[in-house]
């Protein structure tokens, strides 16, 4: 595995490489091209890849790096093509609570946008789209790539779990990246999400950046400095984008679980869903029918939005969506068919006062410790437990009040306990006095338009 750069004659290997990046220099495309290709034929080992990997984490790759990256990772499986349809997806970085995709696309659909979504199972604190989903008894997730085709352009929405056939080596370079401590490059996540919404031969973009303790970006900062590097890729492969920075300090809604959040999105379609995540669904899939072209502006997009709820078309989509994958459509009127957990227990407050802060990610851990999510990917979900919660930041609760609601089996009880104690003593904070300001849903947003 050795070979010579004919501009600069200096032999490539994996060592040449990877101290090159260590030592901060910027590689170039052939080099880029060359270690990744040595990757996926198996010449380079997972230990130099992931050596590559941390230099990347700790030094960072420029605009040019981190496009011949996504590149490379878009080409290495099929790449859709839906010609000059207004074809848009929205992806989020995660959260705890975030069901919004249920939501948005039903409604971007009715909209007569053509929504394509390839979602994935949740690990870690933040839950799965397809994980969510497969609640509803039947629903068929594993639909085959040309079945994907097909029923895009035809019914103009398809929901299916990830496939391989699209940008594989990121499934192989995500599974060395998440036991090296190298996920949280911004580089890195951009070329990973990017080379398969480009795969899904999307025209546009709609990203939903999340900031703050439940979020893998932290702070505003942080989430401003992904956007732009996913806005620049975006750009460079002549796509139009639009990116929302938006709040995930607590959760989003009022539930938390698989079929709790479907039940809520559910409600939401159908105009009696929590404001928050009522407003943030609105504010993406307006942003969808923005970019598609079927609105002058993003305002415009969010009233036609808001339309498609009041209608009740929007819930005809989903109706359509589910019934077409094979899920039982009597779910959909009837909740008391889906599993909930027989055991409610409740949160009480431990004093009066306002709630100044809850700990996000605790919420989502404690969500997978009731088995709701997975530590490890062969974890099996159960569907049933999950929390609800019944107040937010920044507003006033009495001693002894219930703050949420934990859904649990017989043999969690101890497990509850633990939580209970948890949330009382640290995730949720209570102040005698009223916090002077709330953050915001949404801090900012921005549209990219390409040249094309």
């Amino acid at each position: 595995m050795l070979s010579t750069s004919k501009r600069n004659n200096i032999p490539k290997t994996p060592y040449s490489i990877i101290q090159k990046k260590r030592n901060g220099k910027k590689l170039t495309p052939e080099e880029i091209r060359w270690f990744l290709d040595g990757f996926v034929s198996k010449q380079i080992t997972d230990a130099q890849m992931s050596a590559l990997l941390m230099a990347i984490c700790i030094n960072g790759m420029d605009g040019e790096e981190t496009a011949t990256f996504t590149d490379i990772m878009l080409y290495s499986g099929k790449v859709l093509d839906f010609k000059e349809q207004a074809v848009i997806d929205k992806h989020s970085t995660g959260g705890v609570g975030d069901k919004t995709s249920f939501i948005l696309a039903p409604i971007a659909a009715a909209c007569g946008v053509k929504v394509p979504m390839i979602a994935g199972r949740g690990l870690g604190h933040s839950g799965g789209t397809v994980d969510k989903i497969e609640a509803i008894p039947g629903f068929n997730t594993s639909l085959s790539l040309d079945e994907f085709s097909e029923y895009l352009p035809k019914y103009g929405l398809v929901l299916i779990g990830q496939t391989g056939e699209l940008a594989p080596i990121d499934k192989r370079i995500y599974a060395l990246r998440d036991v090296t401590a190298t996920v949280e490059s911004y580089e890195l996540i951009t070329a990973s999400i990017m080379s398969k919404k480009l795969a899904e031969g999307t025209s546009g973009i709609v990203m939903d950046v999340k900031a703050g303790n439940g979020a893998f970006m932290k702070n505003k900062t942080q989430a401003r400095k992904l956007a732009k590097s996913m806005e620049d890729t975006a750009l460079r492969f002549n796509k139009n984008i639009m990116t929302l920075i938006t709040d995930m300090s607590q959760p989003l809604g009022n539930t938390v679980g698989n079929s709790l959040e479907i039940i809520e999105s559910i409600e939401t379609l159908q105009g009696r869903g929590p404001k928050d995540l009522t407003d943030l669904s609105v504010q993406l899939a307006g942003g969808m029918v923005y970019l598609a072209g079927l609105a002058k502006s993003h305002k415009e997009g969010i009233k036609k939005a808001l339309a498609t709820i009041k209608n009740g078309s929007a819930f005809e989509e989903f109706k359509k969506l589910i019934k077409r994958q094979g899920g039982d459509i009597s779910y959909l009127s009837d909740f008391s068919k889906f599993k909930i957990a027989p055991i409610s227990t409740q949160v009480p407050a431990s004093k009066s006062g306002y709630i100044t802060s809850m700990d996000t990610y605790k919420i989502g851990m404690h969500c997978v410790n009731l088995g709701g999510g997975r530590r490890h990917p062969k974890d099996l979900i159960d569907f049933s437990v999950g929390l609800t919660f019944h107040k937010k930041v920044g507003q006033k609760v009495k001693k002894g009040e219930a703050l949420l609601t934990i859904h649990h089996h017989k043999k969690q009880l101890d497990l509850v306990q633990t939580i209970n104690q948890d949330f009382i003593n640290n995730i949720i904070k209570i102040s005698s006095t009223k916090p002077k300001t709330i953050t915001p849903l949404v801090f900012e947003v921005r549209t990219k338009w390409s040249k094309q």
